[in-house]
C-alpha cells in the first residue's frame, strides 16, 4: 500500500528552531566602562609618574637659566606654559609609544595591564589622542613662551616615538643609551623658555641627565630581563652577561660625577657642589656594590640603585633649584 506523501511530509520531525538570544540592554550597558574608567586609561596612556620626572629637572632649570642671563626670577606665565606644555609633550610621546608597542606590551607581565594591551581603548583613539596633546603641547609652547622651547619640544617627541620607540628599542642593546636624549631634553626645553637661546650651563645639565640614564634603566631591565626577552627587546642586560651590564653601570655613574661637578665653575655654588659631589657619590657606590655582588655570584638586587637613582636626580636638581637663589 503506497503511503500519503503529504502524510509522510506531515509525520517527518521538525527541527527544533534555533532560539535567539536578544542582547539586554541594561546588561550591555552596566558591561560598559564608566566615564571615570575610560579617563584613568587615557590618563594612563600617559605614563604620569614618567612625566612628573620629567618635570623635576625642568623647573630648576628654568630658574638657573634666569638668574645666570638675568638675575631674575622666570616669569609665572613662562614657567606654568613651560611646565603644562611640557607635561603634555611628555604625555603625547608616552601615548604614542603606548600605541607603537601595544603588540609587546600585551607579551610582558610589567606592561601587560597598560590601557592598550588590556583593550581598554581603541588603537586609534589612543593616537589621535597622543597626536592632539602633542599639537597643543608645540603649539603652546610657541605662541606662550618661544618657538626654540618649541621646535626643542617637537623635536623630543620625534625622537621617543620614532628613533626611540620604533628603531633603536627594537634593533640595538645601547637603545637606553641613545634614547636617553630625549629624557635628558626637559633641561634644555626648561632653559631655552626662559633665554631663548643655549649656554654651556645648559649643557652640563643635560649631559648629565643623559649619563644618569644608563645604570638607571640597566637595572630596571635586569629586573624584567625574562620579560624583555619574551617581547624581543635586546635590552643589554638580555643580550650582554650581568658582569658588563654592572661594569657599564659604574662607568656611566662616574661619567655623570663628574660631568656634574663642572657645573661648578659655571656659576653654581658650594651647596650644589656639596650634593652633587656627596649624592653622586653615594650613586657610584651602589653601581660598585652592584658589580661586586654580580661577582661574588649573589643576587644582583637591582632595584637598589634603581630607588636610588631617582632620589638622586630629585635632590640634585632640588639642590639646583636652592642654589639659584644664591648665585
Amino acid at each position: 500500500m503506497n503511503q500519503d506523501p503529504t502524510q509522510a511530509v506531515a509525520d517527518t520531525p521538525r527541527p527544533a528552531r534555533k532560539r535567539i538570544e536578544v542582547p539586554d540592554p541594561a546588561a550591555a550597558e552596566a558591561a560598559r566602562p564608566g566615564w571615570k574608567t575610560i579617563v584613568g586609561a587615557y590618563v594612563s596612556l600617559t605614563k604620569p609618574r614618567i612625566v612628573e620626572l620629567l618635570l623635576i629637572t625642568t623647573i630648576p632649570a628654568m630658574l638657573v637659566a634666569a638668574r645666570m642671563e638675568f638675575d631674575a626670577l622666570p616669569s609665572l606665565t613662562a614657567v606654568l606654559a613651560t611646565l603644562i606644555g611640557g607635561a603634555l609633550a611628555a604625555g603625547s610621546a608616552n601615548a604614542i609609544n603606548c600605541y607603537i608597542d601595544r603588540d609587546i606590551d600585551q607579551l610582558m607581565a610589567r606592561t601587560s595591564r597598560r590601557p592598550l594591551a588590556k583593550h581598554q581603548i581603541e588603537p586609534r583613539n589612543a593616537l589621535i589622542f597622543g597626536l592632539v596633546i602633542g599639537a597643543v603641547a608645540v603649539l603652546g609652547m610657541g605662541l606662550l613662551v618661544n618657538w626654540l622651547a618649541a621646535l626643542l619640544t617637537f623635536g623630543a617627541i620625534v625622537y621617543y616615538d620614532v628613533v626611540y620607540t620604533i628603531w633603536l628599542k627594537r634593533t640595538t642593546p645601547y637603545n637606553t643609551v641613545w634614547g636617553g636624549a630625549c629624557g635628558a631634553a626637559p633641561v634644555l626645553i626648561g632653559w631655552a623658555a626662559v633665554t631663548g637661546h643655549m649656554s654651556w650651563m645648559a649643557w652640563v645639565l643635560f649631559a648629565v641627565v643623559f649619563l644618569w640614564q644608563p645604570p638607571h634603566f640597566y637595572v630596571l631591565a635586569m629586573k624584567f630581563k625574562d620579560d624583555y626577552a619574551a617581547a624581543g627587546i635586546p635590552m643589554l642586560p638580555v643580550v650582554a652577561p650581568a658582569r658588563r651590564v654592572a661594569i657599564e653601570s659604574v662607568v656611566y655613574g662616574w661619567a655623570m660625577l663628574l660631568v656634574s661637578l663642572v657645573a661648578v665653575p659655571l656659576g653654581a655654588t658650594w651647596l650644589y657642589g656639596a650634593v652633587a659631589l656627596i649624592a653622586g657619590g653615594l650613586f657610584v657606590w651602589e653601581c660598585h656594590k652592584l658589580l661586586g655582588r654580580v661577582n661574588r655570584g649573589e643576587d644582583p638586587k637591582p632595584m637598589r640603585l634603581f630607588h636610588w637613582s631617582t632620589s638622586y636626580l630629585t635632590l640634585l636638581f632640588l639642590a639646583l633649584a636652592i642654589d639659584s637663589f644664591l648665585m
